[in-house]
């Protein structure tokens, strides 16, 4: 490792010194340099450290607010350019953190300023709660602390170095593939897994390489923050089920604004697919079944049931996708399975609603942009035959993507 770059210690060095000066301590003992930050609001670090944003902002005058949150938001965003400035200029190689709820807060959105593969962990008292909103879309490893953080004793003191050994292994780490080829990304779910395999490798059999995204909400963003990074040359969205779960607050719902919208800057073709628009996924069992669902078409799956969903639910989602997707139509196509559009959604299975899915095609034509074709073909979404078809077509996508308009 170059002898410039540093792990970067960041923290509330004002109420916890003591950690971060042992993971400063046993970073440096594996012969890795380190550089210390104190984002405390509460005042200076009493420990000496690399960079006070404490003092410094204080001189500036720019930490003088009444309420603590405010000052917690400034400080954040003073850290999120230091820490990018640093990253950039190729100082650090690495992130570690320790804290509380406002420690965890704090640090762990300065961590989102830093890019995919950029090592990146916070040991946290509350780590063993949802931490959606803390990790979102990013790789950010989370070690629950199981003690409390009120300096190094013999338990916290085991955590705070197996974390550190953890930074240290991880930014001496170098791993790249072998080739480097045109990547395409692939969002899907459980119910259309065999569509996904097969989708793959026809892709995989054209020389592309395939990154998967669970189509759980989250995933779905991932997928989206990465293509604006310019990570992609094409989207096969097959699984457009994010909407039909952010409609009915089911499992794979919490999708931001951002899926299925136009890539700002980038001309990235994406094709899409009603892959899982047949149903929501609720969590629910065959023996709680909630009363407004009971006449309802349903699939048991496990701690999860998919339900089919109505003629309301089914035109608000056509209009839903279409509005995304007008928004540039360029480099754009729809590709729909006649034959269903996940295993439940099949002739014998629970979900198998053929009028239901020629609603939703019929609503979605009348609403896109003529510019935007839609093709159907008479397969399942997870027949192999299909993959191959969407495979062939994301290919010539591709191969004639429209640079002439970008957002």
């Amino acid at each position: 490792m170059k002898k410039k770059l540093a792990i970067a210690v960041v923290g509330t060095f004002d109420s916890k010194a003591e950690e971060h000066c042992f993971l400063k301590d046993r970073i440096e003992q594996k012969g890795i340099r380190v550089l210390t930050i104190n984002v405390g609001t509460k005042g200076p670090s009493p420990s000496p450290v690399s960079i006070d944003l404490y003092e410094l902002m204080h001189q500036k005058k720019s930490l003088k607010y009444e309420s603590r949150d405010e000052a917690i938001d400034a400080m954040i965003r003073e850290a999120r350019k230091k820490i990018r400035q640093l990253c950039e200029n190729g100082k650090i190689c690495g992130i570690i953190s320790a804290g509380g709820g406002t420690g965890t807060h704090l640090c762990t959105r300065i961590m989102h300023e830093l890019p995919l593969g950029f090592p990146k962990i916070m040991i946290s008292t509350v780590a063993s709660r949802d931490m959606t909103n803390i990790v979102g879309t990013k790789d950010i490893a989370m070690i629950h602390s199981v003690a409390d953080l009120l300096g190094v004793n013999s338990i916290s003191g085991i955590i705070l170095d197996k974390a550190a050994a953890g930074i240290c292994g991880m930014v001496k780490s170098n791993w790249s593939p072998e080739e480097e080829k045109k990547r395409i990304a692939l969002p899907f779910f459980g119910f259309i897994t065999e569509g996904a395999e097969a989708t793959k490798e026809a892709l995989e059999d054209l020389g592309y390489e395939v990154v998967a995204f669970h189509a759980n909400g989250t995933g779905g963003m991932a997928m989206e923050e990465l293509a604006t990074e310019g990570y992609f040359d094409g989207i096969l969205d097959l699984a457009t089920h994010e909407l039909a779960d952010d409609l009915k607050d089911g499992y794979c719902g919490g999708i931001g604004p951002e899926r299925f919208q136009p890539v700002k800057g980038k001309a990235i073709p994406r094709l899409v697919v009603p892959g899982g628009l047949d149903c929501a996924v609720l969590e629910f069992t065959r023996h709680n079944i909630p009363d407004q669902y009971k006449d309802r078409k349903i699939f048991f799956y496990d701690f999860r049931s998919a339900i089919r969903l109505d003629a309301d639910e089914t035109t608000i989602l056509a209009d839903q996708l279409a509005e995304k997707l007008n928004l540039n139509p360029t480099n754009i196509k729809v590709l729909i399975p006649t034959k269903g559009w996940s295993e439940a959604d099949r002739e014998g299975r629970p979900l198998y609603d053929p009028d239901m899915n020629r609603l939703f095609t019929q609503s979605l034509k009348q609403l896109l942009n003529p510019q935007i074709k839609i093709q159907e073909v008479e397969h399942h979404i997870n027949d192999a035959v299909f993959g191959e078809i969407a495979a062939k077509v994301m290919d010539e996508m591709v191969r004639n993507v429209n640079i002439g308009e970008i957002l």
